[in-house]
């Protein structure tokens, strides 16, 4: 029988005419499709529940009491456990604590070194109240220093002129975009790289722990965060031709107060509120606390502080409600694969559970190959649909499947993306 299936060929759909001889004679009705897949939850399905998540053991400590962030996670950063959370992907705006992103993603591709003098596009368009280090158009400065100004002041101006060395604005949101995917940092919706307030820009306290984590494995990232003061380069003195500079020191406030705290960013806009993402280091444990949005902004170093007594002093004594999963294609240590294994694996299950459905699946997988081992033939077939706007000929199916080896094509939506939006518990879905 005829099967009318679409078929993805580059961005164009188009719909063809196949025959598959082992179809069924009658198509099945829509109530016997299997129902939808739901996305599984980033770091398990206890994260997505509303309000506190904890599981005690014999001996555990009670949560301290009064803690008012909107969101906020406690994490082992070895082992990636998250031993406590509230609201872990309730997406908020993340001010400037999205610049771990920002800094994860672009300061590998830097030398320390590199040395930039700025210019006067480098510095234009930033939003009214940003906090500034003091970049100077027209002057030289070393990366390592405008790192610096990242870290310690939070300076938007330095942030802009590292993304114009990365290739500007809108290039490096995208980076940064990409990276948060690969770190399946799935409630994050980057618009700005220094966090300034912009429509739709959200991240939550698990994604801004995973940028946390992600970027303490990177010495350079370790260093700036937990620098506690610097001199930054001042302007050229007129009378002695000499160039000056000015100290810098970090706002964190709990850096060099909090015993063992290794950094590493905070945050505040009018929109955001407070917000932190802080690690400790004590007894060999490195562990990972964020808040985002307490009733008053003084109050995220308080609950951070907290939070971080409560992890250490519960060590063994609670059992995980999460997992801070790993980047995508790593395996993480003592749990599940991350990432794309983990999610594939209920739509492959579901799959299998019909030998019709299977094999819809399978000459989805099918054309897949076929697209990718003639792509010059199955451009060329685009380019000829485009202009004819008719269905192609079964020649031209024979000739495409001749080039592949394979004799039958399925529907595919290879290479489309999701996109962006909300899915039915309020965060976009992985790519």
């Amino acid at each position: 029988m005829q099967i009318i299936r679409r078929i993805v060929y580059g961005p164009i759909p188009v719909a063809v005419t196949l025959l598959l001889g082992s179809a069924p004679a009658v198509a099945a009705a829509p109530s016997d499709a299997p129902p939808p897949q739901t996305a599984p939850v980033v770091g398990g399905e206890r994260l997505a529940r509303p309000g506190v998540q904890v599981a005690p053991t014999s001996g555990a400590p009670a949560l301290p009491e009064g803690i008012t962030g909107q969101s906020w996670v406690v994490a082992d950063a070895g082992t990636g456990e998250v031993l406590a959370s509230y609201n872990a992907h309730q997406p908020l705006p993340p001010a400037s604590t999205l610049k771990m992103l920002f800094a994860d993603t672009v300061l590998p591709k830097f030398d320390r070194s590199q040395l930039h003098t700025v210019t006067p596009e480098e510095l234009a368009g930033l939003g009214a109240g940003s906090s500034l280090v003091g970049v100077k158009e027209n002057l030289e400065y070393r990366v390592e220093d405008l790192w610096r100004g990242v870290f310690l002041s939070s300076g938007n101006d330095a942030v802009r002129v590292l993304a114009h060395m990365n290739g500007g604005v809108a290039r490096t949101v995208a980076d940064m975009q990409a990276r948060a995917d690969a770190l399946h940092a799935t409630d994050t919706h980057v618009v700005s790289p220094d966090g300034y307030d912009e429509a739709g820009q959200v991240s939550s306290a698990y994604d801004l722990t995973l940028f946390a984590r992600a970027g303490l494995r990177n010495p350079d990232f370790r260093s700036y965060c937990s620098t506690r003061t610097a001199q930054f380069p001042g302007a050229v003195d007129k009378t002695t031709g000499q160039r000056g500079s000015f100290g810098i020191a970090n706002t964190d406030k709990l850096l060099g107060k909090y015993p063992g705290l290794i950094g590493v960013k905070n945050g505040y806009t009018t929109n955001a509120g407070a917000t932190f993402t802080g690690a400790a280091e004590r007894d060999g444990r490195t562990l990972l606390v964020t808040v985002m949005h307490p009733a008053t902004s003084p109050k995220v170093y308080d609950e951070t502080a907290a939070l971080l007594d409560w992890g250490f002093a519960a060590a063994g004594k609670v059992e995980p409600v999460g997992k801070l999963v790993e980047e995508e294609g790593t395996q993480a240590t003592g749990g599940p694969a991350a990432g794309g294994g983990a999610q594939a694996a209920p739509a492959a299950k579901a799959a299998a559970g019909s030998g019709g459905e299977a094999a819809w699946w399978l000459a989805g997988a099918l054309c897949a190959l076929a697209a990718a081992g003639a792509g010059l033939r199955v451009r060329a077939l685009r380019l000829r649909r485009r202009s004819r706007a008719v269905l192609p000929t079964p020649e031209e199916l024979a000739a495409a499947a001749a080039a592949t080896g394979v004799r039958h094509a399925g529907a595919t939506a290879v290479g489309r993306r999701m996109p962006q939006g909300s899915t039915a518990i309020g965060r976009r879905a992985p790519k």
